[in-house]
C-alpha cells in the first residue's frame, strides 16, 4: 500500500486510531440513510492498514438490516469514527471527517448507497491488501 499514516478518533478522545492511507486516496460520499444522516465520509482500507490505539472498551456496536456491518460508536460522545462495512467485511471503513488531518490529494466521489445492492461491487477491491 505504501501510503501515509494518519491518526484520528472520536470527539471526546476516548477512541483513537491510526490508519495507513493509500496514495491518491478516494473517499465515498454515500447517500444511504445512515451515512446521509451521520455525515460519514468513507475511506475503506484493509484491516492490516488500521490500528486501534485506544478505546476498545469505549465502543458500542449498532447493526441493522443484514447485521453484517458493525457500526462502532463511542459510547461517550456518540461519534462513529470507523466501522466494519457490509461491502468490505474484511476491511475497515474510516470516517475521513474523524481524521486529525485530511489526507493530501483526497478525492471525494459520490456513492449511491440508496441502491446499495446494485453498486456494492464497486467497493469490493478497497479492502484487499496489495
Amino acid at each position: 500500500m505504501a501510503g501515509t499514516t494518519h491518526e484520528g478518533g472520536c470527539h471526546c478522545g476516548a477512541v483513537r486510531f491510526s490508519v495507513e492511507v493509500p496514495p491518491m486516496p478516494e473517499a465515498e460520499d454515500c447517500n444511504c440513510s445512515i451515512c446521509r444522516m451521520s455525515g460519514f465520509l468513507h475511506l475503506i482500507v484493509p484491516k492490516r492498514a488500521f490500528t486501534l490505539l485506544r478505546g476498545e472498551d469505549a465502543l458500542t456496536t449498532y447493526t441493522f438490516n443484514t447485521g453484517v456491518a458493525k457500526h462502532l460508536f463511542c459510547r461517550t460522545c456518540g461519534i462513529k469514527p470507523f466501522y466494519i462495512p457490509r461491502s468490505n467485511p474484511d476491511g475497515i471503513d474510516v470516517n475521513v471527517r474523524c481524521l486529525d488531518v485530511t489526507p493530501d490529494g483526497l478525492r471525494i466521489v459520490p456513492f449511491d448507497g440508496r441502491d446499495w445492492e446494485a453498486h456494492a461491487h464497486a467497493l469490493a477491491h478497497k479492502s484487499r491488501a496489495d
